[in-house]
C-alpha cells in the first residue's frame, strides 16, 4: 500500500535542540522492504500489528505489534515486512542539537535500534494527533509537542537498571550532578566556581573527582564539553562562527577560537570546511 507521509519542518531546524521533519504510516506489501541504506536523520517506526525484520550492524531482528525501532543517521538499516503478516507501521523522523543525547537515555544505539512500548496505546494515538495537527492552525508547534511526548515514551520504555546493581558512590553522585549542571549551563556564562558551588564542594576537590575518573580536570572536562557542542552546531547549523561561540558561552570569538583549535585540533572554519 502506498505509504502516507507528513512533511512538517516549519522552521530551521538547526537552532532546535529537537524538531519533527515530517511523519507517516503504512499498511506494508507482503515483503515489502527498505534498503540497505541509510538516512541523515533519526527515523522512529512503531509497528501497530503485523510481522517484520530489521537488519542492523550484523544483526536481526523479528519485531510485531507494540515493539519498534530507530534508524540512526549513516547507518546502514535494512527491515523487511513479512511474507505472510505484513506490518502495518507508523513513522516519525526528527533531528537537532540534542537529539543524539535523547537517544542516548532511551538508550537506543546501532548496537541497540529495539524497543518494546511501555503504554502501547499512547504510541499508538500520536500519530493521530499528528494527522489532526497537521490541518489545524499552530499545527506545526503542536506538533513539536508531541515529538517531545514520543520521545519521553521512548527513554521510560528504556531497560530499567539492574535492581542489583550496586548504588552509585558519593563521588560518583558528586560527578553526575555536576556533569547534569554542565549539560544545562554550556551555553551561559559558567565558571568553574560555578559548577562546584552547585554540588557544594571546594573547586579543587571536586577536579580531583573528575581527574581522578576521567583522566583531565574539571576545568578541561567542560572546555571540551563546550566544545564538542560547538562542533556539533558547526556541522548541523548555519549559524557564524561568532553566533556558536555565543551558544556556547562565549562572548569572544577570537577566544572560542583559540579554544576550538586548543581542543580540536582545528579552527571552527576548518571543522565546517571539514565536514
Amino acid at each position: 500500500m502506498t505509504p502516507i507521509e507528513f512533511n512538517v519542518l516549519p522552521m530551521d531546524w538547526t537552532q532546535m535542540e529537537l524538531v519533527l521533519l515530517f511523519f507517516g504510516w503504512q499498511a506494508c506489501d507482503p515483503s515489502h522492504y527498505w534498503g540497505p541504506g541509510v538516512r541523515d536523520s533519526y527515523v522512529v517506526h512503531y509497528i501497530h500489528e503485523g510481522w517484520g525484520t530489521v537488519h542492523m550492524e550484523d544483526k536481526e531482528y523479528r519485531l510485531t505489534q507494540g515493539q519498534g525501532f530507530v534508524i540512526l543517521p549513516d547507518t546502514i538499516i535494512h527491515y523487511e515486512a513479512d511474507a505472510k503478516e505484513p506490518w502495518t507501521y507508523s513513522w516519525f523522523g526528527f533531528k537537532g542539537v540534542h537529539a543524539k543525547t535523547f537517544m542516548q537515555r532511551a538508550k537506543l544505539s546501532p548496537a541497540h535500534p529495539v524497543f518494546d512500548a511501555r503504554d502501547p496505546e499512547v504510541i499508538d494515538g500520536l500519530y493521530a494527533d499528528m494527522t489532526q495537527a497537521s490541518s489545524r492552525n499552530g499545527g506545526d508547534v503542536f506538533s513539536q509537542s508531541l515529538l517531545y511526548r514520543l520521545i519521553a515514551e521512548l527513554i521510560s520504555s528504556s531497560p530499567e537498571e539492574e535492581k542489583t546493581r550496586r548504588p552509585l558512590s558519593t563521588k560518583d553522585e558528586y560527578i553526575r550532578q555536576a556533569v547534569q549542571f554542565m549539560e544545562n549551563r554550556y551555553s551561559q556564562k559558567t565558571s568553574i566556581l560555578d559548577i562546584a558551588q552547585s554540588v557544594r564542594l571546594d573547586r579543587t576537590y571536586l577536579s580531583g573527582l573528575f581527574k581522578e575518573k576521567y583522566g583531565k580536570s574539571l576545568q578541561a572536562f567542560f572546555l571540551e564539553y563546550r566544545m564538542n557542542r560547538a562542533a556539533e552546531l558547526l556541522q548541523s547549523s548555519t549559524l557564524s562562527v561568532s553566533e556558536v561561540a555565543h551558544s556556547v558561552g562565549y562572548t569572544d570569538p577570537l577566544l572560542f577560537s583559540k579554544m576550538f583549535k586548543r581542543v580540536t585540533g582545528v579552527s571552527p572554519k576548518g571543522s565546517r570546511e571539514r565536514g
